[in-house]
């Protein structure tokens, strides 16, 4: 019987993102990305390993490989509020200049800007108020994705890494499992309330039984004793 993907399975997989009339907007390729002119130096293009049902895939993209099996491509098609959302008009607001000045942003037509956490693009800059669209930049589009599920990650230690990594974008990560218990090494200090809410959430998915956090040391250069 083939594997069926299952709530919470590690996956390394492979994607590409394009609309309806052939563009590609997204992809894992580094030679798809250079061909159709997306190549960003500050990607990482290689398959990534994503755990099911974390929405660490846009959410129509993540809810569509539940029972889909492992070593196949799939071709999913997504309607706009699967994919980035449907367009919202209250997304549209007037923000007062000022709030521009406190960040020592000068707006202008096409700025992306983050404000308060939210991402949005300027549409018009003129008087005291700037008018920002804080809809996604594809929202109100369909987009079909190609998917690739190469395999089942099931070793404990790599699903810890790529969690953090993915959904809390943590580089240096380290992860080690022995007998059900884990110790992650991260690059930061976490505070107390967030490593329990991180210890309860990676028990859930990965079933390790306790896990420990530290901090990586800053590695320390040898001094030369003077001749």
């Amino acid at each position: 019987m083939p594997t069926k993907i299952k709530l919470h399975d590690f996956l390394e997989v492979e994607y590409t993102g394009k609309f309806p009339d052939g563009a590609v907007f997204d992809t894992t390729d580094k030679d798809v990305a250079e061909k159709n002119n997306i190549f960003s130096p500050q990607m990482n293009y290689q398959p990534v390993t994503i755990c099911v049902g974390e929405k660490q895939l846009i959410p129509g993209l993540d809810d569509a490989l539940l029972n889909k099996e492992i070593g196949k491509t799939y071709n999913i098609n997504l309607k706009p509020e699967e994919a980035f959302g449907k367009k919202d008009i209250k997304k549209i607001r007037l923000v007062p200049l000022a709030e521009f000045r406190k960040q020592n942003i000068q707006p202008q037509p096409g700025l992306q800007i983050d404000m308060d956490g939210q991402v949005g693009r300027v549409i018009r800059a003129s008087g005291g108020r700037i008018l920002v669209n804080f809809n996604h930049p594809f929202s109100g589009r369909e987009v079909i994705y190609e998917i690739k599920i190469n395999k089942k990650i099931t070793d404990q230690a790599t699903q810890l890494k790529s969690y953090l990594e993915l959904s809390f974008n943590i580089p240096d990560i380290e992860a080690e499992v022995k007998e059900d218990k884990a110790t992650i090494t991260l690059p930061m200090d976490l505070p107390e309330q967030i490593q329990q809410e991180l210890t309860k959430k990676l028990q859930e998915i990965t079933k390790v039984k306790e896990i420990t956090f530290q901090t990586k040391k800053p590695s320390q250069k040898q001094s030369t004793p003077n001749q």
